[in-house]
């Protein structure tokens, strides 16, 4: 089984930190939602290509582990693997490391489901995504 991911370079910005210089912690959100974008992008999954298919994915589950600060000005790397799983999820892992030393700073993981156009869940796998991991052997 082929391992899909995708590593994006981030650049810390002075609007990411609190007072002490360190990225407040809501926006992980966004660097994980950066690197699900470069992700789509590169595998053909991205929010338009599954909306072109009539279908939403949303987000129902998100979880960050803090375990080093990130820090203004710093350069750090975020990673994405695809998880494969059998059930009509789309599920990534993250890794957040210092682009200088390799050093882990963050991790994650997030859940997104299948809905329709009505809002409706969608217990089963789409067919477009069924066709999608086939294609990538996942």
């Amino acid at each position: 089984m082929a391992e899909l991911k995708t590593t994006v370079p981030l650049k810390i910005r002075f609007s990411e930190v609190d007072s002490m210089h360190i990225v407040w912690h809501g926006h992980y959100a966004t660097f994980f939602e950066d690197a699900r974008e470069a992700f789509g992008r590169q595998y053909g999954l991205g929010y338009m290509d599954i909306y072109g298919q009539g279908f939403y994915a949303p987000l129902v589950e998100m979880s960050v582990k803090y375990r080093k600060p990130v820090l203004y000005d710093m350069n750090p790397d975020v990673t994405i693997c695809f998880r494969p799983t059998d059930a009509a999820k789309i599920v990534f892992d993250y890794e957040i490391t210092d682009h200088a030393g390799g050093e882990v700073l963050a991790t994650g993981h997030t859940v997104q489901v299948f809905m329709d156009m009505e809002y409706r869940l969608v217990w089963a796998n789409p067919e477009f995504y069924l066709n999608w991991k086939m294609k990538w052997n996942v």
